[in-house]
């Protein structure tokens, strides 16, 4: 696997999704939590996606209950959390792992892509997020604390590049 277009995912509601559908787009790619420090992330990840969507950003999100259970529920309630009381209109995929050997292959390729501080590939909690460039390569990676709004200036550098 060499670009982000080579992968596949299933949306919330459980629709294949091939990611070569966002060729030339840049991506923001997210794992998410419903009960996280970091879910009011949701509200900046949710206005990126409005400020940048007609000029080709994609924000995605990916739910995983792996730190803290603090993704505990189906996708249903996952999906309806994330419209009720953040608005959530971006794409949203359903429920996965992004560590281990059962950690989803787009996850999997990110971290080696771009690994962590120190060359860790591991995530490390949610709200990692990983900005890919229209040619479908990862530009950097985010730590949960960086705000959606910190990135807002990488975000228009990768929307102004040719694909």
């Amino acid at each position: 696997m060499s670009t982000i277009y080579d992968f596949q995912a299933v949306s919330i509601s459980g629709q294949p999704v091939d990611l070569a559908e966002q060729r030339g787009k840049v991506l923001l790619v997210v794992n998410t939590a419903s009960a996280c420090g970091f879910t009011p992330q949701f509200a900046g990840l949710e206005e990126l996606w409005k400020d940048y969507a007609d000029k080709g950003l994609i924000v995605i999100g990916f739910p995983s209950n792996e730190f803290g259970g603090q993704d505990p529920g189906s996708n249903e309630e996952i999906s309806s959390f994330c419209q009720l009381n953040y608005g959530v209109s971006f794409p949203m995929m359903e429920k996965i792992k992004v560590n281990g050997a059962g950690a989803h292959p787009l996850y999997k390729w990110l971290k080696g892509e771009k690994p962590g501080i120190l060359g860790t590939e591991a995530i490390k909690w949610n709200f990692t997020k990983f900005l890919i460039g229209r040619d479908g390569q990862v530009i950097k990676r985010y730590a949960p604390n960086d705000a959606p709004k910190s990135i807002r200036a990488d975000i228009e550098k990768a929307l102004a590049a040719a694909a």
